[in-house]
């Protein structure tokens, strides 16, 4: 937990380093923005057991490109159909990810199928927002939760 912790710690102070464009002059502002913004990730996004394999990046970013670049397609597609063509819904899906920073990614990364937008998590269902229910989203969200397992070196 305490590396867990420092690493985010780390990580913030990167990016406070980048946003004030490398000047030390504002540090003391920055010590408090990286302390607070460390709290607060660990208080929202407690430290997991669940570690990425740094060996499955390369596939899992290949995968995201791949389908960002569908998902746009597709998204372009529907417009051109025009506002007729779409049949908007809110579906509500059961998800088999564990908890934590797995559960969090496909949140945040699920908007890359085509026309798909996360509303909420709660618990094991996420709700989210698509622009066609005649998609195929439960099972593109089911390669994405396997894509996600395999980046985390999770078991069913």
């Amino acid at each position: 937990m305490i590396s867990s912790l420092l690493l985010r710690c780390l990580l913030f102070a990167v990016l406070w380093w980048v946003l004030a464009e490398g000047r030390i002059d504002g540090w003391w502002l920055g010590a408090i923005a990286v302390a607070t913004a460390t709290w607060a990730s660990a208080v929202l996004m407690p430290p997991s057991t669940h570690r990425l394999r740094l060996s499955r990046m390369p596939g899992f970013v290949w995968f995201f490109l791949k389908n960002s670049v569908r998902g746009g397609f597709q998204v372009a597609m529907i417009a051109f159909r025009g506002r007729a063509a779409l049949q908007p819904d809110v579906l509500e899906l059961q998800l088999s990810l564990p908890a934590g920073g797995p559960r969090v990614l496909l949140t945040n990364v699920i908007g890359l199928m085509p026309g798909t937008l996360s509303v909420e998590l709660a618990g094991e269902w996420l709700r989210v927002h698509v622009l066609d229910e005649r998609l195929p989203i439960a099972a593109d969200v089911a390669e994405l939760e396997a894509r996600i397992r395999a980046l985390f070196g999770v078991d069913r």
